[in-house]
């Protein structure tokens, strides 16, 4: 080319292009997801089938099993991933981040009186990032909140499969695609709500078997109908951890609302520069 001749102009990229997706879920992805999403099905419910002769009443004894077949699933998830789009170092790095902000979140409120402000980064964060990202990111920012605030013990695998899901749900939403503004604010405000208040419907079922045998009328009661039994988590849930739920799901909602658009063009912003599934094209030497 002389250096008289015009040069080509730049074709325009596409909205579409410059749009920050979220990481798309492969068949891989798909089946460890749901065989992850399987294992804590069961190490959650199944004391609800357990026959009161077997002794095995409460969680403290799944806990080691649940947390050694947790890790190895989790890798896979993230190796399934990889296998399926390609994910590199600058995932992994955005990963860290993420789960480092989020577990130095969750002891600015301790938990006291439900006040959680983690919840809605980990909502926000799976939204943009999708559900195989963001179910590792809640697993992950669980597991070293545990490890910065000394909070280790039985209940931790679980703590970590039920933040896994809460992220995994909010990639799930509608509308990744197309929904921006307010609609998406308040739809990631109504099931940070939602899934506040079912995280702690879930972790109840880690700790409620371990009422067994006490003489309440909330009281777990193993081998008992099933029926029966939930009657009485629903009664211990109303009694007991509605306090914390509910202003959990409040300050959820309230960040999200306030922080919200910030967040989110934060972390479209990161994702669209690290351009996790962009195609590498090679070109011939040119003439």
């Amino acid at each position: 080319m002389s250096p008289s001749s015009p040069v080509p102009p730049v074709p325009p990229v596409p909205p579409a292009a410059r749009q920050a997706r979220p990481i798309r879920l492969g068949p891989r992805s798909i089946g460890a997801l749901a065989l992850v999403s399987a294992v804590g099905v069961v190490a959650f419910g199944w004391p609800l089938i357990a026959g009161g002769e077997s002794g095995l009443s409460a969680h403290a004894q799944d806990a080691p099993w649940l947390f050694a077949a947790l890790l190895p699933l989790l890798l896979a998830v993230v190796v399934a991933t990889i296998a399926d789009v390609g994910l590199d170092a600058k995932a992994i790095a955005m990963l860290g981040v993420l789960a480092a902000a989020g577990a130095a979140l969750r002891p600015l409120g301790a938990g006291t009186a439900g006040i959680e402000p983690m919840f809605f980064l980990m909502v926000l964060s799976g939204r943009v990032l999708g559900p195989g990202f963001g179910f590792v990111l809640g697993a992950v920012s669980m597991f070293a909140s545990a490890l910065l605030t000394g909070g280790v013990g039985p209940w931790m695998p679980f703590q970590m499969l039920s933040m896994g899901w809460v992220c995994m749900g909010a990639g799930l939403l509608p509308g990744p695609d197309t929904l921006r503004g307010r609609g998406e604010l308040w739809l990631l405000a109504a099931y940070g709500s939602v899934s506040s208040v079912l995280y702690g419907t879930v972790m109840n079922l880690q700790g409620w078997p371990y009422l067994g045998g006490l003489a309440t009328g909330v009281s777990f009661v193993p081998g008992d109908p099933v029926g029966e039994n939930l009657g009485r988590f629903i009664a211990y849930c109303l009694a007991t951890s509605l306090g914390w739920d509910l202003p959990r799901a409040v300050v959820t909602v309230l960040l999200s609302l306030a922080l919200g658009p910030a967040v989110l063009k934060a972390l479209r912003r990161a994702t669209r520069r690290a351009a996790f599934e962009a195609q590498v094209t090679f070109e011939g030497p040119k003439a």
